[in-house]
């Protein structure tokens, strides 16, 4: 195994914002709030640090995927139907068909997300992007809980 580590930086935290971030989801799919959470870093003044990523629901995700050919989001839309089908044997059902599923896929792909930032941005590969991931057929109104903690620019 050949690893290589870029020097290390230090900061001492001086700062700690938080905003709540309000989506209308319009259905079962990807939504790319990564803008959202560029403004949020840009707006509190971010430089060095942490971005916290928190979605208040059970059926819907927070995922970090690939931002360039749509294809993956819709296969991977197909994978998590077939991992969680709305006609399975489930007993929980007084939400709908589709309720028990979303739970699943929520359980499968998270509801948190930690991205370092660096300089002021979050620290993202070429193809990633932060997108909220809404498992029900119809829309919702999701709420994300955005949180820095780090240095402040400059």
């Amino acid at each position: 195994m050949t690893a290589r580590m870029s020097a290390i930086r230090s900061i001492a935290p001086d700062l700690l914002a938080s905003a709540e971030l309000t989506i209308d989801s319009k259905g079962e799919g990807f939504t790319d709030i990564t803008p959202e959470a560029v403004r949020f870093l840009k707006e509190c003044g971010a430089g060095e640090g942490a971005l916290l990523l928190y979605l208040r629901h059970t059926s819907a995700a927070l995922v970090i995927q690939e931002n360039a050919d749509p294809d993956v989001q819709t296969d991977l839309i197909t994978a998590l139907r077939s991992l969680a089908p709305a006609d399975g044997p489930w007993v929980h059902t007084v939400e709908g068909p589709d309720d028990m599923p979303s739970h699943i896929k929520s359980m499968l792909t998270g509801v948190a997300l930690h991205v370092p930032v660096h300089g002021g941005a979050p620290a993202l590969g070429t193809w990633q992007g932060i997108y909220l991931v809404e498992h029900r057929a119809r829309s919702h109104r999701r709420e994300v809980v955005l949180q820095f903690v780090g240095s402040r620019a400059g």
